[in-house]
């Protein structure tokens, strides 16, 4: 262990390799529920692709695992360490390094931040839209999950928003993939291979991202009905009127009691109407122009009330930042509230009703809370399980898992599969799928060095 220490201080200097106690728990763990903290051996902080070249070079030597490290702000456990390992924390790499206006391009180090990417874009009226609910995020760790927010439904995720990347592999080949280019038709897309494979294929030291206007006129509308089958009921002839909502938010009972408790925040919502709600619908519109956005407004309120709707609010732009704000904390109203599992399972938009309702019969089977709010209009769905029993608690996620999968859909839309929903993916996943992932990992990664445990096994 000295040896190694030695030769990662000689590549990024003695104040940048951590060891023993100088190691903080933050480096143990992301915000997953339920994984269990593990301390690396090292630390590393690199400033530069060349650097982290020389650590792989020398980890993969020594066969040493290696866990690429944003902001650890992940919730499916994709960069918990190994002991015995390193940690390749980017504090160092979060640079920006290009704003292209003329191309509507950005070029980022991996540990730029979502807050200082917006922040940069904003003078020059573009903006990077993919925006999840912690914006303290990294870039870099946004491109290993593939992350995704309320906004998918105009903008897409993180895949449709990157068009290159610069790649290390674990033999230190420094590579670029895409660049500042709207299509490619040449060859494997390897920037699409990597993005979503938590840290399992290759280290990201660069990325490049397309930029959007910023459009500044928005506006909220809220929608209460009386019941969630109404609610994703209407959700398809929303996104098919033309309004081009540029997010479509259900928000169940339990949900919004919890969060507008939370936060403290003021709807408008006569209690009347509170009382007989048992979902909620929220409509976000945005424009360049004033009248052009509240003619798209009166549009969408006559259609939410035409599919259902007990009333239609208007927001304020500050009760509707409120909302917002107060939706992306569902994650830690949840956690506060003793949640065992946060789950993000996607399915067909059209078939969420049919899958809520499956939901509904396994939490009343077993007797177990779910609770939950979601990407109505991208089919994904956000569940917050409560089940303390260890093995009713396998059976129940395997249930959730499955119905949306019999659905046609996947186990996670945004949050990846790390090491908390690994065990689950490997058992309903196809295994002739699995096992040509494992070949593209072994062609990547022979020694199977960097994150291993994660996703694949």
């Amino acid at each position: 262990m000295h040896a190694l220490t030695k030769e990662l201080i000689d590549i990024v200097g003695p104040e940048h390799v951590l060891t023993g106690e100088a190691i903080s728990d933050d480096y143990a763990r992301d915000e997953a529920l339920t994984l269990t903290p593990k301390r690396p051996d090292w630390v590393v902080r690199p400033e530069s692709a060349a650097q982290v070249a020389r650590v792989l070079q020398l980890a993969n030597a020594e066969n040493v695992p290696v866990t690429a490290r944003g902001s650890g702000t992940g919730m499916s456990g994709a960069c918990v360490p190994k002991r015995g390992g390193i940690v390749l924390s980017f504090a160092r790499m979060k640079r920006i390094l290009d704003i292209d206006v003329a191309n509507h391009m950005a070029v980022v180090q991996p540990g730029v931040t979502l807050a200082e990417l917006d922040e940069a874009t904003r003078p020059h009226g573009l903006v990077y839209p993919i925006l999840p609910g912690e914006i303290s995020g990294s870039l870099g760790g946004n491109v290993a999950t593939n992350a995704g927010d309320m906004q998918a439904i105009k903008y897409g995720v993180t895949r449709n928003n990157v068009v290159g990347l610069e790649l290390v592999l674990p033999s230190g080949e420094v590579m670029r993939t895409g660049g500042k280019l709207v299509k490619t038709s040449t060859g494997l897309d390897l920037t699409q291979l990597v993005i979503g494979s938590e840290g399992t294929l290759a280290i990201v030291t660069e990325v490049i991202v397309r930029l959007r206007p910023r459009l500044t006129q928005r506006a909220t509308l809220l929608f209460p009905f009386e019941s969630l089958d109404a609610v994703m009921s209407a959700v398809p002839l929303i996104v098919a009127s033309g309004v081009d909502p540029l997010l479509l938010e259900y928000i169940d009972m339990l949900t919004m009691a919890a969060l507008t408790q939370h936060t403290g925040i003021e709807l408008g919502v006569p209690q009347a109407i509170r009382e007989k709600a048992l979902a909620y619908l929220v409509v976000v519109l945005e424009g360049r122009d004033a009248e052009r956005l509240q003619v798209d407004l009166e549009t969408a309120g006559a259609l939410g009330l035409s599919l259902g709707a007990m009333d239609a609010f208007v927001l304020s732009p500050q009760a509707g930042t409120d909302l917002l704000y107060a939706r992306e904390q569902a994650f830690w109203v949840a956690k506060k509230a003793g949640a065992t599992d946060l789950i993000d399972v996607v399915v067909p938009r059209a078939s969420m009703p049919d899958y809520m309702r499956t939901i509904s019969a396994i939490a009343a089977a077993h007797q177990t809370f779910i609770a939950g709010c979601g990407h109505a209009g991208d089919g994904n769905v956000h569940l917050s399980v409560f089940e303390t029993d260890k093995q009713k608690r396998s059976q129940i996620m395997t249930e959730i898992f499955r119905a949306g999968m019999d659905l046609g859909g996947v186990i996670s839309a945004e949050h990846g599969i790390g090491c908390e929903k690994m065990g689950y993916f490997l058992a309903l996943e196809d295994p002739a799928k699995i096992a040509l992932m494992r070949r593209i990992k072994q062609a990547f990664d022979p020694k199977g060095i960097l994150n291993p445990g994660t996703l694949l096994g």
